[in-house]
């Protein structure tokens, strides 16, 4: 275990029974966890901000929606660097090294939560930092690509992103129920409006403990850390590692190139923001920032000299290829979704069913509490939980169908989903009892979710068909670093859209989009003559 493993040759039927399968799931059931705290340390603001209200922290509504932005683009932009990676660095080295980095925002936001005067930039830095979580998707993704033969592609990486998405469900479930007890010391804080956990409401007035919500992190964390570098491998073959360094040096690259999409998504967050939240004020339009930021990090990393530079070269052909391109768009789609969603959800049952919207002297008013609204806390867990469930099943229908097929059928369940659920949110957003559209609401984001995590399965199945070996890893690290930005477009959208009082447009748009991406997967792989027919 830990060595380095040579001839690696997994379409070998004989080899893979003898000798790759076992070594393979090793790989994969230590990958599965090490995800999953990823997307924990990425995605908790969305968990965290909601109780921040709830415990009375100074900041707006619109200042903390921006916690999960920031961590949001950081996350994506990280997985830019993180697509190249296994090449570069290894498989083992880099599994470890980025792992063992999610102890900094962890531990960082467990201590600046116990003082509620910590300034914005405080947080907004930790969740800067939280975005090492979001980019390890993508080399986590490349690298079990690597160990497993194309037959059970659907499987493996269904599993990997899966079971490692549910890190989104564990952490909506572990943070709430973790705050109600004095696990980590330090003292608690009252209440001010109602809370909850998966079992129930809380009232106001009980003392919680929100700095456990970075602190718990620590317990999987650190055993994960010895897990990665004692039990994972780096496959030296030509298609996968062969002329990586030591460990101190790669973990020295590795550093090296997320510093750099640090970097670019810090002058991207720049350029976004609000003077009064850190930004330079002139709050240039998303659509604008993300190309420049992504060709930005793209740019600096090819400026890194010498051998590394040399490779990112060779690994940027990916890019000349036209399916590329293609599985990028229908990716965002299905992954975009899901993770953006999942980063949006608590905030936006808050937001839309724990207020009461009346009108006050003629002004459609946003600010008086429900007392009959849903607990975030206790509902936002379920969408992320079915998404990550479903999502290896969806690998494995995909396996049987083809990949193409299966995400047809699921595009077209988003487009009507979102439809449906811009009309409930624009009847209870201008409600005094929204919670009367609650249910509906719930059914058909479950609904949307499940078609995510299915079309996240399906549309691996294809890349792992459509691409050969040693393209497979970095397009799955790229296709996944392009649709992690949905981790911040959806909560910006539905943050500037609630803001706007018009939350129905942001999923109109959603819907628009899906309806595009119909198009293009009929285009490439299910019309008669596609480029590959339903891979």
């Amino acid at each position: 275990m830990g060595q380095d493993l040579r001839n690696w040759n997994v379409e070998d039927e004989k080899f893979w029974e003898s000798t790759g399968k076992k070594i393979a799931k090793r790989n994969l059931w230590i990958s599965i966890p090490a995800l999953l705290c990823g997307f924990a340390v990425w995605l908790y603001w969305g968990i965290i901000t909601v109780q921040m209200i709830n415990l009375g922290y100074p900041f707006a509504k619109s200042e903390l929606f921006t916690l999960s932005a920031i961590a949001g683009l950081t996350g994506a932009t990280l997985r830019i660097p993180s697509t190249f990676f296994i090449r570069i660095a290894g498989g083992r080295n880099t599994i470890f090294w980025t792992t063992t980095l999610l102890i900094l925002p962890a531990a960082g936001t467990g201590i600046a939560l116990q003082n509620p005067d910590t300034p914005l930039w405080v947080f907004q830095l930790l969740a800067l930092l939280s975005g090492i979580g979001g980019g390890n998707f993508a080399s986590s993704m490349s690298n079990i690509s690597f160990f497993f033969p194309k037959k059970v592609q659907g499987y493996a990486l269904g599993m990997n992103a899966g079971l490692g998405n549910f890190g989104v469900t564990t952490m909506q479930v572990v943070i709430p129920a973790v705050m109600t007890v004095a696990m980590f010391g330090g003292a608690g804080r009252a209440l001010i409006n109602t809370s909850g956990t998966l079992i129930g409401k809380i009232p106001a007035g009980t003392l919680t403990y929100i700095h456990n919500a970075g602190f718990v992190w620590l317990i999987p964390l650190i055993p994960l850390a010895f897990l990665t570098w004692f039990g994972m491998n780096n496959i030296r073959d030509e298609h996968v590692s062969p002329n990586i360094p030591g460990p101190i040096g790669a973990f020295s690259v590795i550093t090296g190139m997320l510093l750099i999409g640090l970097v670019t998504a810090t002058f991207g967050l720049w350029l976004l923001l609000p003077a009064k939240v850190g930004g330079a004020g002139i709050m240039l339009s998303k659509w604008i920032v993300l190309p420049i930021v992504i060709a930005l990090t793209v740019f600096l990393l090819k400026m890194i000299p010498g051998e590394v530079g040399q490779n990112l070269t060779r690994q940027y052909r990916i890019f000349g290829n036209r399916h590329t391109w293609a599985m990028t768009v229908i990716y965002t789609m299905t992954f975009g979704s899901f993770i953006g969603y999942s980063a949006a959800f608590a905030l936006t049952i808050k937001v839309v069913f724990g207020f009461q919207h009346l009108v006050v002297n003629g002004v459609m008013t946003h600010d008086t509490v429900n007392p009959n609204g849903p607990s975030a806390l206790m509902y936002a867990w379920m969408g992320p939980f079915i998404g990550a469930l479903i999502r290896p099943v969806g690998g494995m229908i995909a396996d049987k169908m083809g990949g193409a097929k299966v995400t047809q059928i699921i595009s077209v369940v988003m487009v009507i989903s979102a439809v449906v659920l811009a009309y409930l949110l624009q009847k209870a957003y201008v409600s005094a009892t929204p919670e009367t559209y609650f249910l509906p609401f719930m059914i058909l984001f479950l609904i949307l979710f499940t078609a995510t995590g299915i079309g996240n399965g399906s549309t691996f199945r294809t890349i792992a068909v459509v691409f050969d070996k040693e393209q497979a890893g970095p397009v799955l690290g790229w296709t996944s670093a392009v649709a992690a930005y949905g981790a911040f477009i959806i909560p910006k959208v539905f943050g500037e859209q609630l803001k706007a009082a018009t939350p129905e447009y942001a999923l109109y748009g959603f819907a628009i989009f899906y309806a595009v991406c119909i198009v293009i997967n009929w285009w490439f792989y299910l019309r008669p003559g596609a480029y590959v027919k339903n891979p």
